[in-house]
């Protein structure tokens, strides 16, 4: 029997599919600690908001600090801020890479939809 996921918030099925879900010991660079990644979600059940975050960090006068773009995922019905969306799934192509040293930030990546853990109900 497969599992459903709903928001903690408003209780809506999220229509969330194990089947689309990565392994819990897949390597991703954001990381993935007390999260659920999903390579694939329902856009009906969710919006998604652009976030540009910029962390100072002043290393020089002429350097402003580390920028991260990432997606927020939103739910629905209630508006409650379930995960984000990042760009380091699996590599979208065959290719070595650069200097046939493995993947690396050029080639382009599948999205992750990361989900908070403390935003579902997990029923089984």
């Amino acid at each position: 029997m497969a599992s459903v996921y709903s928001c903690t918030e408003c209780g809506t099925n999220l229509n969330l599919s194990s089947a689309h879900l990565y392994p819990s010991d897949f390597y991703f660079e954001a990381g993935n600690k007390g999260t659920l990644s999903f390579s694939w979600v329902d856009s009906s059940k969710f919006r998604f908001e652009k976030e540009d975050k910029i962390r100072p960090f002043f290393e020089t006068l002429n350097y402003w600090g580390i920028q991260r773009k990432r997606t927020k995922i939103i739910c629905n019905s209630c508006g409650r801020v379930v995960g984000h969306v990042y760009d380091d799934g699996p590599p979208m192509t065959d290719s070595p890479g650069q200097f046939h040293m493995g993947p690396s930030q050029v080639i382009p990546r599948a999205p992750r939809y990361r989900i908070k853990t403390k935003a579902l109900q997990i029923t089984s």
